[in-house]
């Protein structure tokens, strides 16, 4: 596990230098997380009767988006497509340290660049967060982080059978746009939609880490989404090991 762990922070590193280069790209990247949470702020927030919270918790939501975002259908799949996956194969690790580390290295990126984003929207909606309710957070965060990194990086997997794996990852935004808190809080869905939107993992990736920062759910209702985050955590890093598996079995490359 040590070695593991020294070899992500190895990748992160030498991604973190690899993109310093293009902070340009990452500016784009992080209007095109922002840009859903900030429609969704300009709805809710002049809503009467959506609560004084709601640009609270829209500004968690741009912090857990530029914190979670994942780009594999762009890179990993990438490396299925042009046969550089092939040299990954061969190195003495395992394949996922690659697109996870790159990962890592892009989210810190795009934080560190955020911040003016961030600083400016809490500063126009006076947002305000307790430091208890950013330590209930934190854990669902990180859930957050792995659940949306194994469930993009299982989609991107569809580049082994398809080259339409954008469509693919596309589809599956749409689904935590709507889904997960960006389109509308959790709490201002209409029944069924709501219990629905509970359930399915789409709203442990964003809209949960969110609404425990902006402290706007009970302690009952945080419990039951730490377990909901809990069992898509694993249910989906089965997907992705399997999923790896079976692609993995097809995969051909020249020279290969």
């Amino acid at each position: 596990m040590s070695r593991i762990l020294r070899l992500v922070r190895l990748e992160i590193w030498r991604q973190v230098i690899a993109w310093s280069g293009a902070w340009w790209f990452l500016v784009t990247l992080i209007i095109g997380q922002a840009v859903a949470p900030l429609l969704g702020l300009f709805v809710w927030f002049h809503v009467p009767g959506a609560g004084a919270q709601v640009g609270s918790y829209y500004l968690a939501v741009i912090c857990v988006a530029l914190m979670t975002a994942s780009f594999e259908n762009h890179t990993f799949a990438q490396s299925i497509y042009s046969g550089d996956i092939a040299a990954a194969l061969l190195r003495p690790q395992p394949p996922v340290i690659g697109p996870l580390g790159e990962n890592l290295a892009i989210r810190l990126w795009m934080l560190l660049l955020g911040i003016p984003l961030i600083t400016l929207v809490g500063v126009s909606v006076g947002a305000s967060f307790s430091p208890l309710a950013i330590l209930a957070a934190v854990p669902a965060l990180t859930v957050a982080a792995a659940l949306r990194f194994l469930f993009v990086w299982t989609l991107a997997m569809a580049a082994f059978w398809t080259e339409r794996v954008h469509a693919v990852v596309a589809f599956g935004g749409v689904l935590i746009i709507l889904l997960g808190g960006s389109a509308a809080p959790n709490a201002l869905l209409p029944d069924p939609l709501r219990t629905i939107a509970q359930i399915l993992p789409f709203r442990s990736m964003l809209g949960f880490p969110a609404e425990l920062a902006a402290g706007t759910l009970a302690p009952a209702d945080a419990a039951a989404g730490y377990a909901i985050s809990a069992f898509w955590t694993a249910a989906l890093g089965c997907c992705a090991v399997g999923t790896w598996r079976l692609g993995i079995r097809r995969y051909t490359t020249v020279g290969a």
